[in-house]
């Protein structure tokens, strides 16, 4: 491909950017103006191009459809502040490289065509700022960006596809859990089993994932927490988030393996609460220990991580069949302060000393 940089514009004539009320959003339910689409065929990915939001067309026998080849990934972009009460005009794409790393082990998994990085670079930062007025500005608010390759090709045996389309659309997001959450242990399903896709953002982890989730929820509960497919006996992720505790003072969490996502917000938090000077430690957590914490009150805090929540407090942890309850969060608590340390750094309120922010 030789026309790396070289990205197609057409912008819509008739922006939607005044319908939207950037100060009232629901989560997932507003796209921005315009998308990123670039195809792969022939061996070689062909020229991507900027083009108004609008549906896909695809054959009944597209294979994604039917054999799962399907990846996405979930970032954000933010609005830079130039301190109390006001914003500097620039846009800060959070971590573009690290994620771009990770839709390229994903890919991988799955078989499938790996977009060139200077395309997804140029192409994000160019569709970013064609919508930046989609950007909003409230406290925890965020542009998020969904990058997405599926398998276009229309065959309904099952192979490994030779054609494929790569996506980037984007919408305004507001906080995703504005309260403490209720989860509960789960001890019979199974979200990702060791030797299988749970380290991949691929399509199957997500849908295999509702049922059970839905139990919970019917159950009053918000999310589940996963266990090990082999003994249910260590958690694993909290429902499609990582999972994180304080205990006796310390910020612990699963160990990365192939059945656990390698989120991006956990990286972050676990170098911003060291930065905090806090220890972290990563090791199994067996479900019979998160018992005797809460027995023995040397349980302090329990949250998820995520691109998408960011940091969800836990209120409650359900374990085979008895309720826990833990304290109420105040602004001394680990997960406010590296939650609120991670917001600074992301809209420019605080200095960016691990290189984490794409400002344009």
């Amino acid at each position: 491909m030789e026309l790396l940089t070289q990205i197609s514009v057409r912008t819509t004539k008739h922006s939607r950017i005044r319908e939207a009320d950037l100060d009232n959003l629901e989560f997932g339910k507003q796209v921005s103006d315009h998308m990123l689409v670039c195809d792969y065929e022939n061996e070689d990915w062909q020229q991507p191009a900027i083009v108004p939001f609008a549906n896909l067309s695809m054959s009944p026998a597209t294979l994604a459809l039917h054999y799962g080849q399907t990846v996405f990934e979930g970032m954000k972009a933010f609005r830079m502040s130039k301190g109390p009460g006001g914003e500097d005009g620039r846009i800060n794409i959070f971590r573009i490289d690290r994620h771009y790393d990770r839709l390229v082990r994903s890919l991988d998994r799955m078989c499938m065509a790996i977009p060139p990085r200077e395309v997804f670079y140029e192409g994000l930062t160019r569709l970013v700022e064609i919508d930046k007025a989609w950007v909003p500005a409230a406290k925890g608010s965020s542009l998020y960006i969904r990058p997405f390759v599926y398998a276009s090709e229309a065959k309904f045996g099952i192979k490994v596809a030779e054609q494929y389309r790569f996506v980037i659309f984007t919408g305004p997001v507001p906080e995703l859990y504005a309260k403490p959450i209720r989860v509960k242990v789960e001890t019979t399903y199974i979200r990702a089993a060791r030797g299988g896709t749970g380290y991949a953002k691929c399509g199957g982890n997500y849908g295999g994932a509702l049922y059970p989730t839905q139990i919970a929820r019917n159950e009053g509960y918000d999310q589940v927490l996963w266990t090990d497919s082999s003994e249910h006996q260590y958690i694993e992720e909290s429902g499609s988030m990582n999972v994180m505790f304080v205990i006796n003072g310390k910020l612990v969490t699963p160990p990365l393996s192939d059945s656990i996502l390698d989120g991006v917000t956990r990286e972050c938090l676990l170098i911003l609460a060291a930065d905090l000077g806090y220890e972290v430690v990563e090791r199994p957590v067996p479900i019979s220990e998160l018992e005797k914490a809460f027995q023995d009150k040397t349980i302090t805090e329990a949250f998820g991580a995520g691109t998408a929540a960011v940091v969800a407090p836990i209120e409650t942890i359900n374990m085979n069949g008895v309720n826990y309850f833990l304290p109420e969060y105040g602004p001394n608590n680990l997960l406010t302060r590296v939650k609120q340390k991670l917001e600074r750094i992301r809209t420019g309120s605080e200095e960016d000393t691990h290189g984490w922010n794409h400002i344009i």
